[in-house]
């Protein structure tokens, strides 16, 4: 499928065929249609519209606090600015686990009114009823184990997951349940990395990115703020790498505009319409 100027379409099928070949999936986050269309650009496989939204968009200590409106209404903005990247909507907290009519309707909301191509339910050997439903009302889903934020209370905090051998049992038959239930992805997060790479050696066809859990997956996802250096002074996990540090820039720059508007400096003549200068 192509569109634009001859514009190859990501889709769930790339991913399959991607881990097929040992080819690596590349995957951030958006929230808006100008970081969405700067992602489609460079060529990113796809963009994930996460409910981390939560944290460095609207402020809040964790994922929980963000609703399906606000999601729909993000997942809509990237999906006007990408033409050529997988739309993945995550579902948020409560918006799947009350019922399967409840997870059915909301992840439908995100393909019908947000243009998402795909949604992302968190949870393993619990969530499989649920995840089946859903991909049986032609949903695309990509899974999420391991460490998943919308339980961040049962956790107890960012924990390793897969250390002992109950967790790295749960690990593993979810995984697989996932992907016999039609998950053609799923996210690895914060996960042991020999367990994370045993996990993506067993699977067949749903493709693993990994998040925190190490160089084996088949691809690999960063929130996009995080490794642009537009976050909370402090926060720096181990799994992070900054590929950029865009924070004191932006300062920088306000700071020139305040000190430029109170001297007068700014506005000046090339930005200024007069009789003779009216370009």
């Amino acid at each position: 499928m192509t569109y634009g100027k001859g514009v190859k379409k990501t889709t769930v099928q790339t991913f399959i065929a991607k881990k097929a070949k040992g080819e690596k999936i590349t995957v951030l986050t958006a929230y808006d249609y100008f970081i969405a269309g700067l992602l489609d650009q460079a060529g990113i496989d796809s963009i994930l519209v996460g409910d981390s939204a939560s944290n460095v968009i609207h402020g809040h200590a964790n994922t929980l606090p963000v609703t399906m409106d606000t999601m729909v209404t993000h997942t809509a903005a990237v999906a006007r600015g990408s033409q050529r990247a997988l739309i993945i909507a995550d579902m948020p907290f409560l918006s799947f686990q009350p019922s399967l009519e409840v997870a059915v309707a909301n992840a439908g909301r995100f393909l019908k009114e947000g243009q998402a191509e795909a949604v992302k339910i968190e949870g393993g050997l619990e969530m499989v009823s649920t995840i089946r439903r859903v991909i049986e009302c032609g949903i695309p889903v990509m899974g999420h184990i391991g460490l998943t934020p919308q339980s961040i209370h049962r956790f107890g905090g960012p924990k390793v997951q897969g250390k002992k051998e109950k967790s790295r049992a749960y690990l593993q038959e979810s995984a697989l349940a996932l992907q016999e239930v039609g998950c053609f992805s799923m996210v690895l997060e914060l996960l042991d990395a020999d367990v994370a790479a045993q996990i993506t050696d067993s699977l067949d066809t749903a493709a693993t990115i990994g998040i925190g859990a190490g160089p084996h997956c088949d691809g690999q996802v960063l929130v996009i703020n995080d490794m642009l250096g537009l976050r909370e002074e402090g926060f720096k996990p181990k799994f992070l790498r900054e590929y950029a540090n865009l924070a004191p820039i932006i300062s920088d720059a306000i700071k020139r505009y305040i000190d430029d508007v109170k001297s007068g400096a700014f506005p000046g003549p090339d930005e200024s319409y007069t009789r003779t200068n009216k370009t």
